[in-house]
């Protein structure tokens, strides 16, 4: 079993600075991407940003000289830095793991499936 554990949200005024932090737990065999996604209210989830295992990053346009995303693959931890944050930011946002293959010898190995975080919230505002 797998699970991303999210922290860093909050409550900070436009203009300012947040970092998000996901770990994923469990006995991870291999794991293609990590991102981020956001859903505001009233609104579907999106793709904020994304990581593949070889580094390759993926980002919203609307996020684009703003947002950074890193990984570290021997961690399997994915942080995103949120710089000059607007209120159009705001949101509930969702760590997402993509392709995932866990297990042991032991117990065998299962996959490849998606995993997501259970969202923390990011608001901007004055």
């Amino acid at each position: 079993q797998v699970q991303l554990v999210e922290s860093g949200g909050g409550l900070v005024q436009p203009g300012e600075s947040l970092r998000l932090s996901c770990a994923a737990v469990g006995h991870i065999s291999t794991m293609y991407a990590m991102g981020w996604y956001r859903q505001a209210p009233g609104g579907q989830r999106e793709l904020v940003a994304t990581v593949t295992s070889s580094s390759v990053t993926n980002y919203d346009d609307s996020v684009k000289g703003r947002f950074t995303i890193s990984r570290d693959n021997a961690k399997n931890t994915v942080d995103l830095q949120m710089n000059s944050l607007k209120p159009e930011d705001t949101a509930v946002y969702y760590c997402n793991a993509d392709s995932v293959i866990s297990g042991t010898d032991d117990s065998g190995y299962v996959g490849p499936y998606d995993y997501w975080g259970q969202g923390t919230q990011v608001t901007v505002s004055s």
